[in-house]
């Protein structure tokens, strides 16, 4: 297995990080990896809770992953150390139906406190993923699981302490990429009752940890701290090389860049882009080392769907479809699809961007095999967008430049509502701050009124979960390796109060259909079907249900038809991947 100088800088870039940065110096085994970071502090230290981008660069380090991935083919694979390792399945079969998957553990794993890591580990996962779906625990984790029982993950089940047994809905190219959320965890030291979880101490004191580190200490407002783990198997030559790694909290990116240069941090990634020709500048001359990537992430404008004022789930215990109600304003289609048009994205890119990021089409990232490159953007056009307001009777009557509804929806909507709403983003991000600000004014030119605001991200990330907002600005990074699939993002099952990733309750059930569709259909194009082969030649038998590109197009079309969210760019960001993580995480 690679050392940690491996884990921080090179998988940086399998992650598919646009630009990471380090010093020029040499670094040896006594050296401690110190980075910035300026979203506050991580919200959980627990795998099963963690979702935002502060959360999951310490817990990556801490716990060990279920799955393997291949570093050269970017493929799930059995443990075949150097190239893919840090996983606790050593390898696993599949049976006729290509559903039941049987997964045998490594043997000799343990715990910073000498506990051998079994599957015991696996089900208490599995149990607090059980529990999310049922609104006990914060987890996103829950999106795997279908209430229909048409998709994802249907029971896991565990014969003895290095087998366990994953029983899937359906055979589909995403039932390895959910396996892979069954995180191990210390189980012996987390409460037994699952409504206790989300607020007990080890989420933010994890005294038993299994990873490339273990955990040190947490000081609120300043850092984390975490020292080698002197027991971890895949660490060659005698074991981890960087003493240790600290998180040091910044207040916002300007802090995070000059603390860089002035050699108080040691690696940067996904510098600010207004300072990042600066950087190559000094990669030029000798005095960092610059590794540039494509990017994986994207930043989006999102508009809830639903009621602020009495969020619900997107399904009941039976998968029934709930009434969650309508946002008085942005719940409108004809005011969605009219922010759109008032936005000029190409403009806000020029203004905020500094050439760093490219357009996206819809919600899957340019660098994904599923991109839709031939979908056409949505064209800036006041014009379309004021007459879409006029006709859904959103008109200025009374001429203070802020238009008032007068339509015929009053039981939703009701008559004389200004067309007005708030829009947040995280404090300390100035792309994000320059990007809301200039939302702000384009909107005001079609006589939307917008209330900017920044604010701590950890409170963001709160309202963002309770489904109490308006709008806001924030940002998605893909999980590795790539997965098109938008389950986690834009499907009933994943609308969850407290966890869900669909916390603008998006909901199309044309969507639902070509989701599920694209995850099983078995006709392709030849070079998807050689992808997805490849993607999935371990997961059954010799060969895998294929994804069609239109199938995945075709749901790009709906979101974006919809107006569900308007992504801003393709960001530069890049994460540590020692162990297989599916999900797509908030940054």
């Amino acid at each position: 297995m690679k050392n940690l100088r491996r884990v921080l800088l090179a998988a940086s870039g399998l992650a598919l990080a646009a630009l990471a940065v380090a010093p020029s110096l040499a670094q040896d085994d006594g050296l401690i990896i110190v980075e910035g970071n300026f979203g506050g502090d991580p919200q959980f230290l627990n795998p099963i809770l963690a979702s935002d981008t502060a959360s999951t660069r310490i817990t990556n380090f801490l716990y060990p992953g279920f799955l393997n991935a291949n570093v050269e083919t970017a493929v799930i694979s059995p443990y075949d150390p150097p190239f893919a390792s840090g996983g606790l399945v050593q390898d696993w079969t599949v049976d006729e139906t290509g559903t039941v998957y049987t997964f045998n553990l490594r043997d000799g794993l343990v715990w910073s406190d000498g506990t051998p890591i079994t599957s015991a580990d696996i089900m208490y996962t599995w149990g607090a993923i059980q529990a999310g779906s049922q609104g006990i625990v914060d987890t996103q984790l829950s999106y795997v699981i279908d209430p229909s029982g048409e998709s994802g993950i249907l029971d896991v089940t565990a014969p003895d302490e290095h087998t366990v047994v994953v029983t899937m809905a359906s055979p589909e190219c995403t039932s390895l990429s959910n396996a892979g959320v069954l995180v191990p965890v210390p189980s012996h030291v987390l409460p037994s009752d699952y409504a206790e979880l989300n607020d007990a101490e080890f989420n933010l004191n994890p005294t038993v940890t299994g990873g490339v580190f273990n955990f040190s200490a947490l000081t609120p407002g300043e850092q984390v701290a975490l020292v080698a783990n002197p027991n971890y198997a895949d660490a060659p030559e005698g074991g981890v090389g960087p003493a240790g790694f600290i998180y040091r909290v910044v207040p916002d990116q300007t802090v995070l860049f000059e603390q860089f240069i002035a050699g108080e941090t040691n690696i940067i990634d996904g510098p600010a882009v207004a300072r990042r020709a600066e950087l190559r500048e000094l990669g030029d001359a000798g005095e960092r080392q610059v590794y540039p990537f494509p990017g994986n992430a994207w930043d989006y404008f999102a508009m809830n769907f639903a009621d602020p004022t009495n969020p619900q789930n997107g399904l009941d215990a039976d998968g029934n479809l709930i009434d969650q109600g309508t946002h008085p304003v942005v719940g409108d289609h004809a005011v969605r699809e009219a922010i759109s048009r008032a936005m000029d994205v190409d403009a806000i890119a020029a203004a905020a961007l500094f050439g760093e990021g490219s357009r996206m089409t819809s919600f899957v990232i340019p660098s994904s095999w599923a991109y839709a490159s031939d979908l056409p953007v949505i064209a800036f056009d006041l014009d379309a967008a004021n007459a879409l307001l006029d006709e859904a009777g959103w008109t200025d009557d009374d001429g203070d430049g802020v238009r008032e509804y007068h339509g015929s929806n009053t039981d939703v909507t009701p008559e004389g509502t200004p067309i007005a709403f708030t829009l947040y983003t995280n404090e300390g991000n100035g792309r994000r701050t320059q990007i809301g600000t200039l939302i702000q004014d384009q909107l005001s030119d079609a006589g939307i009124q917008v209330d900017f605001q920044t604010i701590d991200f950890n409170t963001l990330l709160d309202i963002m979960d309770s489904q109490t907002f308006d709008t806001f600005i924030l940002g998605w990074r893909n999980g590795w390796p790539d997965d098109p699939d938008a389950t986690q993002l834009f499907t009933a099952q994943a609308d969850v109060v407290g966890g869900g990733s669909n916390n603008t309750s998006y909901y199309s059930a044309d969507f639902e259909a070509l989701n599920l569709q694209a995850k099983s259909v078995p006709a392709a194009p030849l070079k998807i079907a050689r992808f997805c082969t490849r993607k999935c030649r371990l997961s059954s038998r010799q060969t895998c249900p294929t994804s069609p590109c239109s199938l995945r197009t075709a749901c790009m079309r709906l979101v974006r038809k919809s107006v569900a969210s308007v992504p801003i760019r393709r960001t530069c960001i890049g994460t540590s991947t020692p162990g297989l993580r599916r999900p797509r995480n908030l940054h």
